[in-house]
């Protein structure tokens, strides 16, 4: 039987795999210390969301996630393929980019908030 130190979300564990005549290994957890839990990020504050102009372009979130950093702000102005934001998902930043020349209408994210997939993260007009 082997022993190994594994760590997990910052939390050590020791496992112990043992060989058998089967082709899987087995694998079976020693009691590990409870971990510690953490008081739980406060939610980022949601900007007061400006009504987008008639006519503005939607850019939506492709994917849920974490906004990481918000690159442009209100009159702003973007060139088609500009990043204008980066969100976290699956552990990977993702950059949002552009998908036309204008100028930046709304920006209703803020870094650190959490979006669904679909959901507005800037108009351009």
């Amino acid at each position: 039987m082997k022993q190994y130190n594994i760590k997990v979300n910052g939390v050590s564990y020791t496992v112990e795999v043992e060989e058998t005549g089967s082709a899987a290994p087995v694998a079976t957890a020693a009691p590990a210390p409870a971990p510690v839990a953490s008081p739980a990020p406060a939610a980022a504050p949601k900007p007061a969301a400006a009504a987008p102009s008639a006519g503005a372009q939607k850019v939506e979130s492709p994917m849920p996630g974490t906004v990481l950093d918000v690159k442009v702000a209100p009159g702003e102005q973007v060139s088609e393929g500009d990043v204008i934001l980066v969100l976290e998902a699956m552990k990977m930043e993702n950059e949002i980019m552009a998908p036309a020349a204008g100028t930046v209408d709304t920006v209703p994210v803020a870094k650190g908030a959490s979006v669904n997939a679909g959901d507005v993260l800037v108009t351009l007009k």
